[in-house]
């Protein structure tokens, strides 16, 4: 099938978690559409490679841990030294250990929360007032379905992206008097490595949920971002968009 064909030309993105799964996919749609790119990532390798392998001058690449609000704002400082940021699609995220509540390490749980939520809002704080002092943006947060359902054994995941969920919503009517869009979208189990952190029974009883009965395809989802992040989205703002195959109907 076709791709529908989106103009970034001139936009400028910041991609979390980019070098890897949705986001790489997203950072590479983004290009082909004309946006100049700085993918995030904590895996040097991973960056390395997607410099490589996409091998385009509109793509700038930096290590950064969203989790660390200092380094965040000193990369958001560095990219509005020469140009606006237009778009910012937080993805960065782990899902952490497969375990019960009472169980749960302690100091993974803060992990998990500290990159899934406050990694987002660190993103957000840092990159809104230059949304602001242009009056244009464009923000997408990818929360899951667990943050809407709760998966049972991945409590700190849970928490995380419903955390996201409820500061998308919140932002988004903060900024609702403004050209700035701020959306989450909530995917189901997806084709990407983020699959390999979980144990091979929590991924099936993932897919048993699914009315579909099959995992998201990356590109589905960039389509999806692709939309929330561009000109054509006026109206939708705190808003969250499922993508889970009909598993979750609200």
């Amino acid at each position: 099938m076709e791709k529908i064909a989106f103009d970034f030309k001139n936009r400028t993105a910041i991609v979390t978690g980019g070098a890897q799964g949705f986001g790489l996919d997203i950072s590479k749609r983004f290009l082909k559409s004309g946006a100049k790119v700085f993918i995030w990532d904590n895996d040097p390798k991973a960056l390395e490679k997607a410099i490589k392998d996409i091998n385009n001058k509109n793509l700038s690449a930096s290590v950064v841990d969203v989790s660390n609000y200092m380094e965040v704002d000193k990369n958001v400082k560095e990219i509005t030294k020469n140009t606006k940021i237009d778009i910012l699609i937080n993805n960065a995220g782990i899902t952490g250990p497969t375990a019960s509540l009472w169980d749960y390490d302690i100091e993974m749980w803060k992990k998990v929360v500290e990159i899934n939520l406050m990694g987002t809002f660190h993103c957000c704080k840092a990159v809104v007032p230059n949304m602001i002092s242009n009056n244009y943006g464009r923000i997408v947060n990818v929360a899951s379905v667990a943050g809407k359902d709760g998966n049972a054994n991945a409590s700190a995941y849970s928490v995380g992206k419903a955390g996201a969920i409820g500061l998308t919503k919140s932002l988004g009517k903060e900024l609702a008097d403004k050209n700035i869009a701020v959306n989450a979208v909530t995917p189901a189990g997806a084709k990407t490595r983020i699959l390999d952190q979980m144990t091979k029974e929590h991924v099936q009883r993932m897919l048993s949920k699914v009315p579909r009965g099959r995992f998201l395809e990356v590109e589905e989802f960039t389509s999806l971002i692709c939309w929330l992040s561009s000109e054509e989205n006026t109206f939708s703002t705190a808003a969250v968009f499922d993508i889970s195959g009909g598993r979750s109907t609200y």
